[in-house]
């Protein structure tokens, strides 16, 4: 028989599960957007993800969180790969993962962007607390070269470990309360996760700062010049970064690996090709905003794969382009002829634009040296 009062009880119910789904809803959005204050009018669902606007009218974007897919176990030769490419296998699908710490003003917002010349965008992993802080004191310092803005940013995942991620993840937390450089998603920071890594960075780039001119796209332990990249970048045709620039060290005929014991392992399910399309070397690429907002457009349609900077030359060549190469990028370290000379002689360095392998304190150093007034390298 139908109650009325069962009826209104249900309805009062009803109505206070909302209410508390609302409150919590209003609050997760807060939390992220640094605790400013939000009218739930302004809220909007673009596609499954949250958006809401900054006191700078930026916005701050949640996607849910993607659900492993277990019939990858099912393909074929699975049982041959790693356990590290079978997990990649079981979240290939995704391409969007939940922000835990994002920086929607770091350019001043989408239109201010324009006044950033060089934005510094820093492979990191959640462990690498010391290389940041040792960055952050040299090359990749906040600061104007030449008249020009150079920013930062860390892109960075996270631990698997329960404990060690916990303790990881607050420090990452203080690093941005300190610092506001860290963007970091809700994905398994490994190896086999840099080029989505990569992925998420363009469409955050896309979103908060696409009117910037130039990135420079490295690792975390690799030494930059950014005072020569800065002057090499505006003697360049195109000082703005409205046309293609995609320079590093080249690498043209790299083979797919088809071991499956090695960490550059392409299964032929995900590409049959025998050769890469021409790529840089990903310890450190210097490209336009133009070419990464491309590659990003390129990128919706091709299958990602586990090698970062190879993906990227493959976005490239269905967009029709290039990259190139230039003699001061040194992915693989540097080569001194004989052990009787210092390899950390600074005058070995002054006119390089990145050099890989540098690890925190040689970087210290190095910054120092090159940038003292008295540095005398004339040769005798």
């Amino acid at each position: 028989m139908f109650s009325l009062r069962g009826s209104r009880k249900r309805k009062r119910n009803a109505g206070i599960c909302l209410l508390l789904g609302t409150v919590l809803v209003a609050g997760y959005l807060i939390y992220l957007t640094d605790h400013k204050t939000i009218n739930l009018q302004d809220v909007k669902s673009d596609g499954g993800r949250t958006k809401a606007p900054t006191k700078n009218n930026s916005i701050a974007y949640s996607w849910p969180k993607c659900e492993k897919n277990v019939s990858a176990a099912n393909s074929k030769n699975f049982s041959t790969f790693t356990v590290n490419y079978q997990d990649f296998l079981y979240y290939h699908h995704c391409r969007h993962f939940p922000m835990l710490l994002d920086n929607p003003d770091k350019c001043v917002g989408a239109h201010g962007s324009a006044d950033v010349f060089l934005l510094l965008v820093i492979k990191s992993s959640p462990s690498n607390y010391d290389r940041r802080e040792v960055l952050r004191k040299t090359w990749a310092e906040e600061r104007l070269v030449n008249g020009k803005q150079i920013r930062r940013v860390f892109i960075i995942g996270t631990m698997d470990a329960a404990w060690e991620g916990e303790r990881l993840n607050k420090v990452l937390e203080l690093e941005q309360h300190q610092y506001n450089d860290i963007l970091q998603w809700d994905f398994k920071d490994s190896f086999y996760n840099l080029t989505l890594k990569q992925v998420l960075f363009f469409e955050w780039l896309e979103r908060n700062c696409p009117h910037a001119s130039f990135l420079l796209n490295g690792d975390d332990d690799v030494f930059a010049n950014t005072n020569n990249m800065v002057e090499y970048l505006q003697a360049h045709k195109d000082s703005n970064g409205n046309k293609h620039l995609f320079v590093g060290n080249l690498m043209v005929y790299s083979p797919l690996i088809r071991d499956t014991w090695s960490k550059y392992f392409v299964s032929v399910e995900l590409n049959n090709a025998e050769y890469f399309p021409p790529y840089c070397s990903g310890a450190g690429i210097i490209m336009s905003v133009d070419t990464a907002l491309v590659i990003y457009e390129m990128s919706k349609s091709i299958e990602i794969i586990t090698i970062d900077d190879a993906y990227l030359g493959m976005c490239l060549a269905k967009a029709g382009l290039s990259p190139a190469s230039h003699m001061g990028v040194q992915p693989h370290g540097w080569y001194l002829p004989s052990r009787r000379i210092d390899q950390y002689d600074p005058c070995h360095f002054k006119d390089k634009l990145v050099v890989h392998r540098f690890f925190s304190t040689n970087m210290f150093y190095m910054w120092k040296k090159l940038n003292d007034p008295n540095l005398n390298c004339t040769k005798k």
